[in-house]
């Protein structure tokens, strides 16, 4: 499972966030929303933002469709190098498609998060199910700018 401790060091940005969501369609606009206006906000590069976004509208569709819980929450860290999401359900676990066409729709999500993120691990527990991924950020050049002016003059006193 993926720690913040694991990815981040303290530096020129270091935000965290963590929102409870109602397991409804909804809410995945709402995610997107939230997660990109931060992610431009900072500078990170659209490519960047993209891959984010829809690898965690996938997860988040995935609890929306799969999950027996009434609620969710995504927890993330955003730092200088990474941006870490964790999609947490405490329903009673995951359950399956129906045997129809449901069947033939599911089961790309967990393909589709692990081509756009660096790391992803899904650990499926009794009381839920937590998807953790990880992706190395790259940022726009007027952001990179910004960063690197802002460590010289540190570096200069």
């Amino acid at each position: 499972m993926l720690a913040s401790s694991e990815f981040s060091e303290v530096g020129l940005v270091d935000m965290k966030f963590s929102l409870a969501l109602p397991r409804e369609a909804m809410s995945v606009p709402v995610i997107r929303r939230v997660l990109g206006d931060a992610l431009r906000g900072l500078g990170v590069s659209e490519d960047c933002i993209d891959d984010i976004l829809v690898a965690a509208s996938e997860a988040c569709t995935n609890v929306v469709r799969h999950s027996t819980t009434v609620e969710y929450e995504v927890d993330g860290t955003i730092d200088d190098e990474n941006c870490v999401l964790w999609i947490t359900d405490h329903g009673t676990g995951m359950r399956r498609p129906a045997e129809t066409g449901e069947l033939a729709e599911s089961g790309r999500g967990m393909n589709i998060m692990r081509a756009l993120v660096d790391d992803l691990t899904l650990d499926a527990r009794p009381d839920g199910v937590r998807v953790a991924m990880r992706k190395r950020l790259t940022w726009h050049d007027e952001a990179l700018m910004r960063r690197l002016e802002s460590e010289l003059v540190h570096s200069a006193r």
